[in-house]
């Protein structure tokens, strides 16, 4: 019970103190924007939900994650009726948290005609000084999920640039040990950027261990993964070992600017090209999104 706590701590700041006492009518509208635990009893999966298979080892893995750290990003309910409740958003970290063992977890309680109050509430709180990294994000992937908003109508929305909500949305995909660090204020959003910009999970924890044991800055974290892992990856792949050791820094430097990677090509002339290497559509957008980036 004492994780529990911790964990819903973090989460309940994002969108006001749900312990203040209302009344039975304010209830129902201070409800959309707050987070309650609920018993997995009395949670229900959605029958419309389009997705049917979930791989077995990953969700393993998750609920391994959720054993040791908790479920930090909460699920979506709608309320069918007295407790009983209904999966929005989040049935894979709600069949994971099954398989952990857990008996409730930290959700978001929707109605079914509040969609333009919650996404109001969302956009109102992100621009909350106190959010830290972590939260910030939660906020924007919620509005992307449940408000079936695109980056560029979510960045329009609360006045940044597309690449700005993608970087957020992007720490969500960060082991769990390095979001609680961001959210204790541990990390910066620039190291979890620099971080995050790091495809394999294992070198992104000893990236993170190094950070923290040193005490290291964002530049310094950017030089130990242009020194320590790009090099190291990338040695001896592709072109890599044709280039002189000048061209072979700057191709490091670039792919770790763009958190994609680059292939540089010379001949004996002189002559070549830069090409990024993407493996789907959202890398794409998200180079894109770097390039136009001011």
């Amino acid at each position: 019970m004492g994780k529990k706590k911790e964990i819903g701590k973090g989460i309940r700041a994002l969108l006001g103190n749900i312990e203040s006492p209302v009344s039975a009518s304010e209830n129902e509208k201070s409800s959309l924007g707050t987070v309650r635990m609920v018993l997995i009893k009395n949670i229900e999966v959605n029958p419309f939900q389009p997705r049917n298979y979930f791989n077995d080892e990953e969700l393993d893995q998750l609920a391994n994650s959720i054993k040791t750290y908790g479920l930090i990003q909460p699920i979506t309910l709608r309320k069918i009726g007295g407790n009983q409740f209904q999966l929005i958003s989040g049935e894979r970290r709600f069949r994971a948290s099954q398989k952990a063992g857990l008996e409730e977890l930290p959700a978001y309680i929707r109605e079914a005609n509040d969609q333009e109050m919650l996404e109001m509430a969302l956009v109102e709180n992100i621009q909350r000084a106190d959010l830290n990294a972590i939260e910030v994000a939660i906020s924007y992937q919620r509005l992307i999920d449940e408000c079936q908003l695109t980056h560029e109508s979510l960045a329009s929305r609360v006045g940044k640039n597309r690449s700005t909500i993608t970087n957020y949305t992007r720490l969500l995909k960060l082991p769990p040990p390095i979001q609680k660090a961001v959210k204790e204020n541990l990390l910066s959003m620039g190291h979890a950027r620099s971080l995050a910009g790091i495809e394999d999970k294992g070198i992104q924890l000893i990236a993170f261990n190094e950070t923290i044991s040193k005490g290291m800055s964002v530049r310094a974290l950017e030089k130990w993964i242009n020194t320590r892992f790009e090099r190291t990856t990338n040695d001896l792949r592709a072109n890599t070992s044709s280039l002189p050791p000048e061209l072979a820094k700057i191709k490091d430097q670039i792919s770790h600017r763009f958190n994609h990677k680059v292939m540089i090509t010379r001949d004996k002339s002189g002559k070549g090209s830069i090409s990024f290497k993407f493996k789907n559509d959202e890398q794409l957008n998200q180079l894109i999104e770097s390039f136009l980036d001011d």
